[in-house]
């Protein structure tokens, strides 16, 4: 037997040539320690079927990172499906968004209305299903057979998407008798996935799993019932224009209606702004504060821009207030458990000067506006003074614009509070989501290389500390807003796709995060581009790809 040196993360050993990554690091169903479902082979994320035919450096990928959740969820996301069409041949699973820790998905089967008791029976056939620890297996099939194999199954969505695969071959799973599709990786067999819940939610449920944060056991529920009426109305809205999947955007995008698609897009943007405007105008005499949160690169600058605009329309001339002013000198900036300094957190603002000077406001006082000099550090005072009419609101943007700490020595009903980010209502399939956040991830590598000369390396290099934050300093306090914006086009990825692809190539295979780049670049294969001659200058969307009107300089 002719045998190869692996490197693991706890030395080298010499195992048989051709072993697979399962059998390298005794993973399994079962075994004792992290649950590994995948592995980096000379820093490329390969499956634990993969076989390995010469040297390498191998290291296992678990439930600690979010490339282990993602294959953990797919994985169960084939389970339900196969188990759904089991129990239900007729019915049509869909997962919709991220919701309440885990999946909101739905279940439509002609004539019989979706109950709790289905559920559970769908519940018990994946728990059979996971016991029985079956493979699943990865076919690779020329595209036009796969469409074929989909059509006879009666799953058009995926027959809508393998129309515009630019590939002669597609990679296909299969589950005992169920085929489906899927454009990233998968555990090698049911017996992985044991840890997870189906929660029963009218009119879906949410398939709940384990997270990054507490990779064996499953997260806390968190009921997020704002959050699940925006992704609603938007995929009600999607589904009225008949645009529920990349399949079909596509096809508008073919027949030559991707210009009338922006209109409307923006048409939808500028309405629910206004009609924003309009409630905080309807209660301006009690409405002193309007603050705006968001993760990263949800467009809430553009959002604030346009809210202004949209209040002054109504006649009210709001006072726009930064927050970045109010930082504390960079010496004194509160520090991260590794002594790095945390920048983000709240602590960092000078809340007790920050809240004296709203109240002062409010009051009718005269304040000194500072200034917060990034070249230097410090914060500055250059004699810019500040004073409002009892109509006047002040806005505020800014990450912890939900946290009551901002802005404590402020009554609550003198507050007006928005939630601001990029809800994805488009799949790409029934079964294959688009997350929310690899919308935000796609716009912040496009506007990092357009205005701040960062690579694409940079960001995705940078994105795992910027996902922490959001998740220490802004969705905890999401479902405290008193609206909630959702700064998604339903068109932008189309439009984002030709500057990003180039920067996804840049990344090199000795990055650390040559995967994840990979996996953008897979991900986005499946849209046609759309040309942004239509974006107008006050889209959100141009905060990201340049030519703003509220950013003469980003041009």
């Amino acid at each position: 037997m002719e045998y190869i040196e692996v490197k693991l993360p706890d030395g080298k050993k010499k195992v048989p040539k051709g072993a697979t990554l399962e059998e390298i690091l005794g993973a399994g169903p079962g075994k004792e320690g992290p649950l590994v479902v995948a592995a980096r082979v000379n820093n490329i994320l390969r499956e634990l079927t993969t076989r390995i035919e010469e040297d390498a450096e191998i290291v296992p990928v678990d439930l600690g990172i979010q490339a282990g959740v993602r294959i953990y969820s797919r994985s169960l996301i084939l389970v339900l499906a196969r188990a759904t069409r089991e129990l239900f041949p007729n019915s049509r699973l869909r997962i919709e968004h991220s919701l309440n820790k885990g999946l909101y998905g739905e279940i439509y089967h002609p004539g019989h209305p979706f109950s709790e008791k289905d559920l559970r029976q769908i519940e018990e056939r994946m728990r059979e299903i996971i016991a029985a620890d079956e493979k699943i297996e990865k076919l690779i099939m020329p595209v036009a057979e796969a469409r074929r194999l989909f059509a006879e199954d009666g799953q058009e969505d995926k027959v809508r998407l393998l129309e515009f695969a630019n590939t002669p071959k597609v990679q296909i799973y299969r589950c005992g008798w169920f085929h489906d599709y899927f454009y990233d990786y998968m555990v090698p067999s049911t017996g992985y996935l044991r840890l997870f819940e189906l929660r029963f939610h009218l009119p879906g449920f949410v398939l709940r799993y384990p997270t990054v944060e507490n990779p064996v056991a499953l997260p806390v529920f968190v009921h997020q019932r704002k959050l699940g009426e925006v992704f609603y109305d938007h995929a009600l809205w999607g589904r009225t224009l008949g645009l529920c999947d990349v399949g079909y955007l596509n096809k508008y995008i073919r027949d030559g209606k991707g210009p009338e698609l922006i209109r409307i897009s923006e048409a939808l943007h500028e309405k629910n702004i206004a009609y924003l405007a309009d409630e905080i105008t309807k209660d301006r005499g009690r409405i002193r504060l309007v603050l705006v949160a968001g993760p990263s690169s949800s467009g809430k600058t553009t959002f604030v821009q346009r809210l202004s605009v949209q209040l002054q329309v109504n006649g009210v001339r709001p006072v726009l207030i930064s927050l970045d002013d109010y930082f504390l000198d960079r010496k004194s900036a509160p520090r991260k458990p590794n002594g790095d300094p945390d920048f983000e957190a709240i602590e960092n603002i000078d809340l007790e000067l920050f809240n004296e000077h709203l109240a002062l406001l409010i009051l009718g006082e005269e304040i000194e506006i500072p200034r917060f000099n990034f070249l230097t550090g410090k914060r500055e005072y250059r004699g810019e003074k500040l004073k409002i009419s009892p109509d006047q609101p002040v806005i505020i943007e800014g990450i912890h614009g939900l946290n009551e700490r901002l802005t404590e020595m402020v009554p609550k009903d003198r507050k007006f509070k928005i939630y601001v980010s990029a809800l994805t209502q488009l799949n790409l399939d029934d079964h294959n989501r688009i997350p929310t956040t690899d919308n935000r991830l796609i716009r912040r590598i496009v506007r990092d290389s357009q205005f701040r000369s960062y690579g694409a390396a940079a960001t995705l290099r940078l994105w795992h500390d910027v996902r922490r934050g959001e998740e220490q300093n802004i969705f905890p306090f999401q479902e405290e807003a008193d609206a909630m914006f959702n700064s998604n086009l339903i068109y932008e990825l189309a439009v984002l796709k030709p500057y990003i692809e180039p920067l996804l190539k840049e990344v090199t295979p000795d990055s650390p995060d040559y995967s994840e780049a990979e996996r953008l670049l897979r991900f986005l294969s499946y849209f046609l581009p759309l040309s942004d001659k239509e974006v107008p200058a006050n889209s959100l969307l141009r905060e990201f790809i340049g030519g703003s009107c509220f950013f003469l300089d980003y041009e």
